[in-house]
C-alpha cells in the first residue's frame, strides 16, 4: 500500500517515523525484503559534501546615512569582487570570485589563496568582513564612497543561492599527457598516474532518486548545516544522459539549484577551497530526504557503489576540447577501493568529496527527523525528467 508525504509527516510529528540512511537501508532490505521494508521505512536520508563551483550568496546590507546606490557601482568584500548590479543595497558574491590583485595563473600554477568561497565561509563563521564600495551618486542616493565592516548578524538578509549543486554522477578525471596538469578535479599526474573523482556514490542524493520521483521544486533539504530548499533544476541539468539498466545515470546528469538562509548555516558545511592552478570554490554540504512512498521508490534507494558506473575522462585533451571520448567506465566500489585498472595499468584514486562527511550529513538529517525538527515537503513542481523532451547535451561541466 502506497504512503503519502502527509502521512509520513504525521508519523514524524509523533516520533513514530522509521528513518534510515542510504547506507543503512541496503542491509534492512536484505534482511526483511523490499515489500516489508517499503511498508516499515518511511524516509531514506542521503548526503554529499564536496566542492561545488556554481555556488554563491546574496545579501541586503540595509541603507547607509546618507544613502548610497551600490547598483551600477563597484564593491569588494575582503578585497574580493562582488556584484552590485541588482539594486541600491543588494550584493552578490560568487564562490569563484577573486581579488583584483590575484596573480591568477600568471605565475603558474597559481595558488588562489583566497576568494569568494572563503568570504562566504568567513561570513557564516560570524567574522567581520571588510566592505569597500563606490557609486556615481544621485539626488536620492548622494553618497559615493563606503568603507566599513559588515557582519552576518547585522545584515537584513543573507541567502545562499547555488545555481548548480549535487551533480547526479560525474567524471573520473585522468591525465594521459606527458606533463602534470592542474584542473578543477585536482592535480593530475602524467601518463595516467592517478585519478580523481568527486561524488558520494551510493549516498549521493540524486543517485538515490534517479528519475526525480520525489525531488522537485520546493523539496526541503539539509543545506550548509541549516535548512534549505530545491529552488529549480540546476544549470546543465541533463536527465537524458546515458543510463544503466538500473536507471542510474552513467554520465553527469541531473543537478539542483538550491537556496537557504545563510544565517542558519555553519562553516563546517560551507568551506572555501583553493585549487592549485585552477581557482577558488566552495565545498557545500547537502542532504536530501527520500520519502519511501512505495516499493518502486525504495528500490532506487538500494543502489550500491558496485551498481554505479562513472566515466573515465582524459582532462589533458578530451575534456578541454569538448570531445566525447570516454576511456572506460568504473564503479564507485572500485574507486573507493583506492585503485582501478585502466589499459592494463593500476591507477591510484583519490576523492575530492568526503564520504565520511556525507555519512554525517545523512545521519544528522535522520536525527532531525527522528526528533520532529524536520518535516518533508511536497514538491510544487517536478524537475525535468527523462520524459520531458530535453535534448541531450554534448558534455556536462561542473566547474
Amino acid at each position: 500500500m502506497a504512503k503519502t508525504i502527509e502521512e509520513i509527516n504525521e508519523k514524524i510529528k509523533l516520533g513514530k517515523a522509521v528513518i534510515a540512511t542510504a547506507e543503512e537501508i541496503v542491509g534492512i532490505a536484505k534482511e526483511k525484503g523490499t515489500a516489508c521494508t517499503a511498508q516499515e521505512v518511511d524516509v531514506v536520508t542521503t548526503g554529499t559534501f564536496g566542492p561545488m563551483c556554481s555556488s554563491g550568496a546574496y545579501f541586503n546590507l540595509g541603507h547607509t546615512k546618507p544613502r548610497i546606490k551600490l547598483g551600477g557601482g563597484k564593491a569588494t568584500l575582503n578585497d574580493v569582487q562582488a556584484y552590485t548590479g541588482y539594486a541600491a543595497a543588494d550584493l552578490l558574491i560568487g564562490a569563484n570570485a577573486l581579488p583584483d590583485d590575484d596573480l591568477c595563473n600568471r605565475v603558474y600554477p597559481g595558488e588562489f589563496n583566497y576568494g569568494g568561497g572563503h568570504v562566504i565561509e568567513e561570513l557564516v563563521a560570524g567574522r567581520d568582513v571588510h566592505l569597500v564600495a563606490s557609486a556615481y551618486g544621485t539626488d536620492c542616493y548622494p553618497r559615493k564612497k563606503l568603507d566599513t565592516l559588515i557582519n552576518i548578524k547585522e545584515l537584513n538578509e543573507a541567502v545562499l543561492f547555488n545555481p548548480r549543486n549535487a551533480y547526479q554522477n560525474y567524471n573520473v578525471a585522468v591525465n594521459a599527457s606527458d606533463k602534470t596538469i592542474h584542473t578543477y578535479m585536482g592535480i593530475l599526474k602524467p601518463r595516467l598516474a592517478n585519478a580523481n573523482y568527486c561524488s558520494a556514490g551510493q549516498l549521493s542524493p540524486l543517485l538515490n532518486d534517479p528519475y526525480f520521483k520525489t525531488i522537485g521544486v520546493g523539496t526541503r533539504i539539509f543545506l550548509g548545516g541549516g535548512v534549505g530548499y530545491v529552488a529549480w533544476n540546476g544549470t546543465q541539468h541533463n536527465p537524458t544522459a546515458l543510463r544503466g539498466d538500473n536507471g542510474v545515470p552513467k554520465r553527469g546528469a541531473g543537478t539542483l539549484a538550491v537556496i537557504g538562509d545563510l544565517k542558519q548555516m555553519s562553516p563546517r558545511w560551507l568551506r572555501g577551497i583553493s585549487m592549485l592552478g585552477y581557482g577558488v570554490t566552495l565545498a557545500v554540504g547537502i542532504g536530501v530526504p527520500i520519502p519511501i512512498l512505495d516499493e518502486e521508490i525504495l528500490g532506487y534507494t538500494l543502489v550500491g557503489d558496485a551498481d554505479i558506473l562513472a566515466p573515465v575522462v582524459d582532462y589533458s585533451s578530451t575534456y578541454p576540447q569538448r570531445e566525447a571520448d570516454v576511456l572506460a567506465e568504473v564503479s564507485y566500489a572500485e574507486l573507493k577501493s583506492g585503485s582501478f585498472v585502466l589499459n592494463g595499468k593500476s591507477v591510484s584514486v583519490a576523492s575530492l568529496s568526503s564520504y565520511s562527511r556525507a555519512i554525517e550529513i545523512a545521519t544528522t538529517l535522520k536525527q532531525w527527523m527522528q526528533q520532529g525538527k524536520f518535516l518533508l515537503t511536497q514538491p510544487v513542481q517536478p524537475l525535468p525528467g527523462v520524459d520531458a523532451g530535453i535534448a541531450p547535451k554534448a558534455l556536462n561541466e561542473r566547474g
